[in-house]
Parts: C-alpha cells; sequence; structure tokens
C-alpha cells in the first residue's frame, strides 16, 4: 500500500471514529434543548425544596420562641411573701452582675475597721488615718455615703432630683476609692436610713406629721422618715446602688428602724401605711415586718452590683425577741443581710444591763456577757450572718463621775479580746471625732 492510501485509510478510520464519539454523547446527555430542559427543571426543583427548608425553618423558629416564652414563664421567680428575702420580685430578676473597676478584696482575716465621717475622708485628717490602718492590723473603714441629717457626702450619679439637691461635695469619690484599692482597704459605704432631716423637709408626706401638719422632731430637732413607704426605700437604695457602683464593696445601712419610743407617741402622729394598711392588722407586728421588708428588699436590689449588705442594729435588740416600738427583730433582719452589725459600746447599756450598776466601767464584761446572748441567737438562724460589732473607742464622760472611764488602748483591746473569746475576729471601732486611741494591739 502506498503512503497516500494509507493516510486515506487512516482519515476515515478517525472520522468513522468522531462519528460514534458524537453519538455517544447525544446518547449519555441527550441534544442540546434537552439538556437545557433538564437544567431548568433542576432548578425548579431546587428553588422548591430551598422554599420548603425556609418555610420550615420559620415553623421551627415560631415553636422555639414560643418554647421560650414557656420556659420564661417557667423560670420566673414566684412571687414571694414579705420577709421571705425576695420583694417584688417582678421587678428585680437579676440578670447582671456591675463590674465597677474597683478590686479591693474581702481582707483574709476578717474586716477590722473605723469609723470614718466624710469630713475627714475629704480633707487632711485621711492621710494619718490610712497611716493607722497600714500600720497596724486594721484593714478596712466605714465612710459616711449619706449621714444622720440626710446629707449625701460625694456627688453620686442619681437621677433622683431630690436627692440631687441634698448632695454635697466634701468627698471625691473616685479619687477615695482609689485611695482605698492603692493602699488595699476595704471601703464600706454607711448610709444612714430612716433618720432623715433633709428628705423630711422637702417631703413632708414621707415623715410623720404632728397634728398642726407640721413635721415631727425628737429632742435633739431630728425628724425620720417613713419606714412604711416603699418610695423611702428606694430613694435610700437608689443612692447604695451609685456607692456600689462608685466601687464600695460593702453598704453598711444604719437607723434601720422607727423613732426611739415611737409606740409611746404612734397615736399623736399622721403618717401613711403604705401596703401595711390592712383591716385589722397589728401595727406594732407591722414595723417590725417593714423594718424587716427593707432590708431584705435592699440586699435583693445590691445583688447585682457584688456588694456586702450589713446593718447596725441596737445591742440589746439580741436581748429580746424584738424590739417593736423601734420595729427591729434581731434574727429576722440578720436573715436577711451578710454582716450584722451590733452597737454594744459599754456606755450605751443602761444601769443593771448583765448586773453590772455602771456598765462602761466593764468594757471585757459587758462584751463577753452580750456575746454570750448574740451567739445564742445567731446560732438558732439556718444561715447566720457575719457578726461584726461596734466597739468603744470614746471616753463617755457624759455619763458622770463614777459611772465611766477613759478609754484608751487598754479598754479597746479588753473589747476585742471579749469577742475573740467568743470566737468573733471581725469588729469596728467608732470613735464619732476619728481620733483613735494609740498602742492598740489590734
Amino acid at each position: 500500500m502506498t503512503t497516500k492510501n494509507f493516510l486515506i485509510l487512516v482519515g476515515s478510520i478517525l472520522v468513522v471514529l468522531f462519528i460514534l464519539l458524537g453519538f455517544a454523547v447525544k446518547a449519555e446527555f441527550g441534544s442540546d434543548d434537552e439538556v437545557a430542559e433538564v437544567s431548568e427543571e433542576q432548578a425548579q426543583e431546587q428553588k422548591t425544596e430551598e422554599k420548603e427548608e425556609t418555610e420550615e425553618q420559620e415553623k421551627n423558629t415560631e415553636k422555639q420562641e414560643e418554647k421560650a416564652k414557656e420556659n420564661v414563664a417557667t423560670i420566673n421567680r414566684p412571687e414571694l411573701k414579705l420577709r421571705e428575702g425576695n420583694l417584688y420580685n417582678a421587678e428585680n430578676n437579676s440578670v447582671f452582675e456591675y463590674q465597677s473597676g474597683v478590686d479591693i478584696p474581702y481582707p483574709d482575716d476578717g474586716v477590722k475597721g473605723i469609723y470614718v465621717t466624710a469630713f475627714s475622708a475629704g480633707g487632711d485628717r485621711m492621710q494619718s488615718l490610712i497611716d493607722l490602718v497600714n500600720n497596724t492590723a486594721l484593714n478596712s473603714m466605714v465612710i459616711d455615703v449619706k449621714e444622720d441629717v440626710g446629707d449625701i457626702m460625694m456627688p453620686l450619679d442619681s437621677e433622683n432630683d431630690t436627692a440631687k439637691s441634698h448632695m454635697q461635695d466634701y468627698i471625691d469619690g473616685e479619687n477615695l476609692l482609689n485611695q482605698m484599692e492603692e493602699n488595699e482597704i476595704y471601703p464600706i459605704g454607711r448610709i444612714v436610713v430612716f433618720k432623715d432631716t433633709r428628705l423630711a423637709n422637702d417631703r413632708p408626706d414621707l415623715s410623720f406629721l404632728n397634728s398642726d401638719g407640721t413635721v415631727w422632731q425628737n429632742g435633739n430637732g431630728e425628724s425620720f422618715v417613713n419606714p412604711f413607704l416603699k418610695e423611702v426605700w428606694d430613694y435610700n437604695i437608689d443612692i447604695a446602688i451609685e456607692a456600689a457602683k462608685l466601687g464600695f464593696k460593702e453598704i453598711q445601712f444604719d437607723y434601720v428602724r422607727f423613732p426611739e419610743a415611737f409606740e409611746t407617741m404612734s397615736g399623736e402622729l399622721e403618717y401613711d401605711l403604705g401596703e401595711y394598711d390592712a383591716e385589722g392588722a397589728d401595727e406594732v407586728q407591722n414595723r417590725v415586718n417593714a423594718v424587716t421588708d427593707f432590708v431584705s428588699y435592699a440586699k435583693q436590689k445590691l445583688e447585682p452590683y457584688g456588694v456586702e449588705v450589713s446593718v447596725d442594729v441596737f445591742g440589746y435588740a439580741a436581748t429580746q425577741r424584738e424590739a417593736p416600738g423601734i420595729g427591729q427583730n434581731f434574727s429576722q433582719i440578720s436573715s436577711n443581710v451578710d454582716v450584722i452589725s451590733s452597737m454594744i459600746y459599754p456606755s450605751h447599756w443602761g444601769a443593771g444591763a448583765f448586773g453590772y450598776d455602771a456598765p462602761d466601767l466593764e468594757p471585757y464584761n459587758v462584751i463577753n456577757d452580750y456575746m454570750a446572748v448574740e451567739n445564742e441567737v445567731l446560732g438558732a438562724l439556718e444561715d447566720p450572718p457575719q457578726s461584726r460589732p461596734w466597739l468603744q473607742d470614746f471616753t463617755a464622760s457624759y455619763l458622770g463621775p463614777g459611772n465611766y472611764l477613759d478609754y484608751g488602748a487598754s479598754e479597746v483591746e479588753a473589747q476585742i479580746q471579749a469577742l475573740k473569746d467568743n470566737g468573733v475576729e471581725e469588729y469596728l471601732l467608732w470613735d464619732s471625732g476619728n481620733t483613735y486611741s494609740e498602742g492598740v494591739n489590734y
């Protein structure tokens, strides 16, 4: 076969192969029109499937939302009765914890503190008080945020116009808390609650009125606001919250009570019973209920801010079942706080207390005898608070000759030893002038 004929034969074979390959492709995929038609059908099917999936997802989402609503309804805290620890739960469902940015831990060996007025905290004396704490076993300060008259001793970020009008600038709060942090001093913000002449005069409707419509005053010209009224509670708690946001690690409520001897004059005064105005209710017991409810409510409101809550009470409140005149039931208050601070200054006990004619002369014995009572009362509670009594570091010369001692290092140490002998390591020292005894072995 010639070369020419060979090439013709090869070419013919290749043509036949290409033709056969074309038929094979059509058999596999169909014609161009058929392929296009199939593609459109597939696209339509895909759209349908996507639509069905979307509808299914929407249905599932609706079901999940309905389920979530059911769950919310299920997990909402039930409304509790008063004095059970959570008043007005619907308003207080805590879902966050506020961070002040001030990092001061609770002292490892317990709080050992001194009282500091706003004038000291914002003045020249503060450095000497810081030095006292730094150079001794002391580690804490109780500082006035809202004091006895009702003044708020530092600017706070409150939206309450009345509170704003009562704010003073004795203390630069931010600078103060920075000092506390730098020196590792545990800061406790003291808030005087129901003794509040400022608020009583601004809002007589929140106070106690004489028959002529004037605001009632005690023998010292001081007025109280009404513990029965929730508006009064919220006023003080809002101040406490702002103090916590500023960086105070504990809020200490003082004057959590009705005026002294209120039971002897309540019938002569005009005042609102608020939510305690129930027909046939025992007002004496209602006073106890109102004070306890405030403490419970305050603790819950402050919970998201990560602060300890403490309350000051008269020492004698622990020695009786309750003091209905002023509304303090020691056990009920103690059950609703982190710390209970009984004011057990020897000078504040009357003649004959614990068998002593002049209790101020017995700094160790009075504290020792009192703590035996308090330990028994707190020991009966299911979840007792930390006991941190107030001790005396001042001289009560007003008691008259023969009835008082000049209090100094030995008298302070005697009180501290009495606490230790009763298993209590925490304490606070009170001197209204902030001139604390030198040379004390804390």
